[in-house]
């Protein structure tokens, strides 16, 4: 006898998402190759749960904003004025964008381009990087969590780790786009010193404290390719989350399609030329004791023509075998705001976070409430 859709057990159903799963990792050719072989109905690996897709049509999408700050006042003995803004933006959005940070424009613009290029060459090419091994420095791949989440989510990623237990070597890095790669990673790092220290002086303390607390540190580069979806309004280009770090600096082309979730809305926060989208990470919302807020956030599917190119930095302090504890800062806790969360190591949180689906703050911070 032959099981329609309706009379299949779930233990089938859910063997048969897993074999599709299978199938499509095994394209190596990601959410481009889908793409390219001209589907008009997308696969129902990438389609969210009745229930979600119902929600959406009651959430309120907001037309608010969030902060732009500039840090060009830093030059002009403006620098209080913009740790206030910072720390405003901080204990209530969680998100800003800056301009006049410091990163060249042309780098921005050859980032983007250079994702694009490695996305967009001869797939043999690329599946050559290929890999959910977690020892490579380089992994291209579709959803780190495509084998324990529901859906998955329209996009694709160039996942790049710049420190632990080997350093990052250039010729590690895909050729098409390797030179602009270590350029850029080099300007990030200035601009994410510079904001440590105005966060530091943000929660009342000597500039140099959360550098030297080791915050700093970068871990890893996510490049994400977001090609044009079919039915957008089925799936999303990366599902809720917030971030398992303690600073995220994310450049975006001017494509759009960022939200966070401000207010018990989704808030746009749209591209701005030649402007950078900071977001408050899990880990700065634990050593701040809740003072500074890791937020909620998502990106839509993509509904342009273009393929949209965004690059995450995450600066996650120490992911290395010698790791340090992180908790409350001690000058931020007493008697009457007494420690919200336990300490934790940076490998405890990751072992945790990546190895579920992505599904909001509960994904992470819960798990580390005193």
């Amino acid at each position: 006898m032959v099981l329609s859709d309706d009379t299949k057990t779930s233990s089938e159903n859910g063997s048969e998402i897993d074999r599709e799963r299978k199938a499509f990792d095994d394209t190596k050719a990601g959410v481009k190759g889908v793409v390219d072989a001209g589907v008009v109905n997308i696969p129902r690996i990438f389609i969210r749960p009745p229930g979600e897709l119902a929600e959406e049509l009651t959430t309120h999408q907001g037309k608010l904003q969030a902060p732009v700050i500039d840090l060009d006042g830093i030059r002009y003995n403006k620098l209080e004025d913009i740790v206030d803004q910072v720390r405003a933006a901080c204990e209530t959005w969680g998100f800003f964008q800056v301009i006049n940070h410091g990163v060249p424009l042309h780098l921005m613009e050859e980032m983007i381009e250079g994702v694009r290029k490695f996305n967009e060459q001869d797939v043999e090419v690329k599946k050559q990087f290929y890999t959910r091994e977690p020892t490579r420095n380089v992994r291209f791949y579709s959803n780190f969590d495509l084998y324990h989440s529901r859906t998955a989510s329209w996009k694709d990623t160039l996942a790049i780790f710049t420190s632990g237990t080997k350093s990052l070597e250039p010729n590690e890095l895909p050729k098409v786009c390797r030179d602009t790669i270590m350029e850029y990673i080099k300007e990030v790092s200035k601009l994410g010193e510079t904001l440590f220290e105005i966060l530091s002086m943000a929660l009342g303390l000597k500039p140099e404290y959360l550098n030297d607390m080791g915050c700093f540190n970068i871990y890893g580069f996510t490049c994400n390719y977001y090609p044009h979806c079919p039915q957008p309004e089925l799936t999303l280009g990366a599902k809720r989350h917030s971030d398992p770090s303690f600073l995220t600096i994310l450049l975006q082309d001017q494509i759009g399609g960022l939200q966070v979730f401000y207010e018990n809305q989704w808030i746009d926060v749209n591209p701005i030329s030649g402007g950078l989208v900071v977001n408050i990470g899990d880990f700065l919302q634990v050593i701040s004791n809740d003072k500074l807020k890791s937020v909620d956030h998502r990106v839509a599917a993509n509904v342009h023509a273009t393929s949209r190119v965004s690059v995450a930095c995450f600066f996650t302090g120490h992911a290395t075998e010698t790791q340090k504890p992180f908790g409350p800062i001690k000058e931020l806790i007493s008697e009457e705001n007494p420690p919200v969360y336990r300490e934790f190591l940076v490998g405890e949180y990751f072992s945790k976070f990546f190895s579920k689906e992505l599904e909001g703050k509960s994904a992470g911070l819960k798990l580390f409430e005193v």
